[in-house]
């Protein structure tokens, strides 16, 4: 389950993305994106020390865009290349805001969605000291079964930040899609697949 708060943050997370964004090579839109949010969802960090979000946003007219986000209460050893900005948060304080593929949590969730025909976490929001779930704005599925092994996916090795995003590591291989198209009123779905051979080798990860 992922637990959310009610609280103020300073900067929020569009306008850390809106000056991130124009920075990367995959980036379609204006110099000042201005993006708003077309959906999210929440994946679970097992130990309950991460936040990790699948976020889409849109630049005016522009395709939608995927910006999979960690958040942490400390500095992610090794992670300034994927260092988004920080943040300050009313109720957790402050937090690093880094993009989710240089983040080992977000890409073990995602490999664990997709070998295992995992989804999205429970959203629950803390209301005075009470619990009340919410539904997510969209849906994540992975292709494979339940029950599957779901190795370690380990430390980056290399990346390629382009769209699509590639990531590989000692025991996986992930591709993340950047641009996703137009939206639609159909909502999203993140649907996960691997190449049928060893679990230890992932294929695409997209959204459509």
């Amino acid at each position: 389950m992922a637990l959310l708060y009610r609280a103020e943050i300073q900067p929020t997370k569009l306008e850390l993305i809106d000056s991130w964004l124009p920075t990367r090579s995959w980036y379609q839109g204006p110099a000042e994106p201005g993006v708003r949010r077309v959906a999210a969802c929440r994946f679970d960090d097992p130990d309950g020390e991460v936040g990790v979000e699948t976020i889409l946003v849109q630049a005016g007219d522009g395709p939608v865009l995927h910006v999979p986000l960690t958040y942490r209460g400390a500095p992610l050893a090794g992670g300034e290349p994927w260092l988004v900005g920080t943040t300050e948060h009313s109720v957790l304080g402050r937090r690093w805001v880094y993009d989710a593929t240089g983040d080992p949590v977000y890409l073990q969730a995602l490999a664990t969605a997709i070998l295992t025909g995992g989804g999205e976490a429970d959203e629950f929001v803390d209301v005075d000291g009470r619990q009340e779930k919410r539904a997510p704005a969209m849906s994540l599925h992975g292709s494979g079964a339940p029950g599957t092994a779901v190795p370690a996916v380990g430390a980056i090795e290399q990346t390629a930040d382009g769209d699509p995003t590639r990531i590989t590591t000692a025991t996986a291989q992930l591709v993340v899609h950047r641009v996703l198209g137009s939206a639609g009123s159909g909502g999203f779905t993140l649907t996960g697949a691997w190449d049928g051979g060893s679990p230890t080798t992932l294929a695409e990860a997209t959204l459509r």
